[in-house]
């Protein structure tokens, strides 16, 4: 199950999405973090920005969105942040490093992702493609393909945002 593919209706949805999230690095402008909350029945799709400066107010984000995804009656919820995470060499100390030095993005250990986390009633897909600088530039990046990987066991506070009613049709 763990590497069971997304279901053609939303991998169609958020390809779109990460084109564009490719777009605005490729072009030198921040990825603001985001999360988009779709209903395919009614055609909703409602974009909530998330403010990362701090614990509380990304607690505040993740409650906006399970909020507006119980309004729309959300069949998927798609969120595009940057963030850094460590490299698979480095995840078993992951404990050791941040004790080390306070958090991931302190330590010289650290990986600048793009995170895609893909939630629907039908499981929980992630992909943290590494972003990289584009040739020269110092101000455009990329990220190469994007492969999701089914994570159902996620847990944070930008998991488990959808109504526990959510549903719809497989494919």
């Amino acid at each position: 199950m763990a590497n069971e593919i997304i279901p053609t209706k939303y991998l169609s949805t958020v390809q779109p999405l990460i084109a564009k999230a490719r777009e605005l690095l490729e072009s030198g402008e921040e990825l603001a973090a985001m999360v988009l909350v779709g209903n395919f029945t009614t055609g909703q799709f409602v974009p909530v920005p998330i403010d990362t400066t701090s614990p509380d107010e990304r607690d505040a984000a993740a409650e906006d969105v399970r909020r507006t995804a119980s309004i729309i009656d959300a069949d998927y919820v798609f969120t595009i942040m940057e963030a850094w995470t460590l490299g698979p060499e480095h995840i078993k100390r992951s404990d050791e490093i941040i004790d080390r030095y306070g958090s991931v993005s302190a330590s010289p250990y650290k990986v600048e992702v793009v995170s895609f986390l893909l939630e629907t009633p039908y499981g929980l897909w992630v992909a943290q493609p590494r972003i990289k600088a584009k040739g020269i530039s110092k101000k455009k990046r990329t990220f190469g393909d994007v492969e999701f990987q089914r994570l159902d066991e996620a847990q944070g506070r930008f998991a488990d945002l959808l109504p526990k009613e959510a549903g719809g049709t497989l494919h």
